[in-house]
């Protein structure tokens, strides 16, 4: 059964290198750009502050870009934010249906191993993944802190990735069920979840009739500018998206187990 999980690991390793160096690659060189900028930076963050919509869907109404905080949150959150979004995506929606569409399903599922333990490993596969994206973005992030002296990003910044890394989970238990349910790469439908739920959170924040259902995607606790200010309504939305990743694990789990697979 561990050899399933570490096959998953080793094809997945590229993909993990490629993705989290590149998101926690620009979140670092934005960091050290910091103090190049700093000493314009006190007028720009009053002019961004300013922008209405705009400042709102990104925290500038908030959070100041002239600290170091303000800058993490509203500049490195959201390019943290969408590139884990999508890297869970396209993590979790090939995992399953990838035997299918390669034709591998027949080798695989003759296994002496049960359908739901395979599927348990695969999930896991994803899950050590999701770690090991959000430890080598942390480490960049950290690395350049030391670079610009900056020591005092405090307990905001591990909530922030915690937060983050549940967000990702939550994305892929969606895009599980996807995997679950096709016989073909879907891909591009996983992305495109990762980006509508991104661009809804955007939008329930300026649209007042639409903030009540923000809790429907897990953008509404893992925002870096709520984080860094402390919004209160990050506990109901987490326990919420909680519960939704364990309900969609175990729907994705049924229905795959009871599928008749393609060869």
């Amino acid at each position: 059964m561990l050899s399933i999980y570490k096959y998953e690991m080793k094809a997945s390793l590229k993909q993990l290198l490629i993705w989290a160096l590149s998101v926690g690659g620009m979140g670092f060189f934005c960091i050290i750009l910091y103090n190049s900028i700093e000493g314009n930076i006190t007028d720009m963050a009053k002019s961004f502050s300013d922008m209405g919509a705009l400042s709102q869907i990104f925290g500038m109404d908030k959070l100041s870009l002239a600290t170091v905080r303000g800058y993490f949150a509203t500049e490195i959150g959201t390019i943290h934010s969408l590139g884990s979004a999508m890297f869970s995506a396209a993590m979790a929606t090939v995992i399953l249906s990838k035997e299918e569409d390669g034709h591998t399903a027949e080798f695989t599922f003759t296994l002496p191993v049960s359908r739901i333990k395979i599927i348990a490993m695969k999930y896991l596969a994803v899950l050590s993944n999701l770690v090991s994206f959000a430890i080598i973005c942390m480490v960049l992030y950290q690395i350049s802190f030391v670079f610009i002296g900056a020591d005092n990003m405090g307990s905001d910044f591990y909530r922030f990735m915690f937060l983050q890394f549940m967000m990702n989970v939550e994305i892929a238990s969606i895009c599980f069920v996807i995997s679950a349910c096709s016989r073909k790469n879907k891909l591009g439908i996983g992305i495109a979840v990762a980006m509508i739920l991104y661009f809804f959170d955007m939008i329930a924040r300026v649209i007042p009739d639409l903030k009540e259902y923000s809790i429907l995607t897990p953008l509404s606790y893992s925002n870096a500018s709520d984080i860094f200010t402390n919004a209160s309504e990050i506990n109901s939305a987490l326990i919420f998206g909680i519960c939704i990743t364990v309900i969609l694990t175990i729907v994705s789990s049924i229905i795959y187990a009871k599928r008749d697979l393609a060869s």
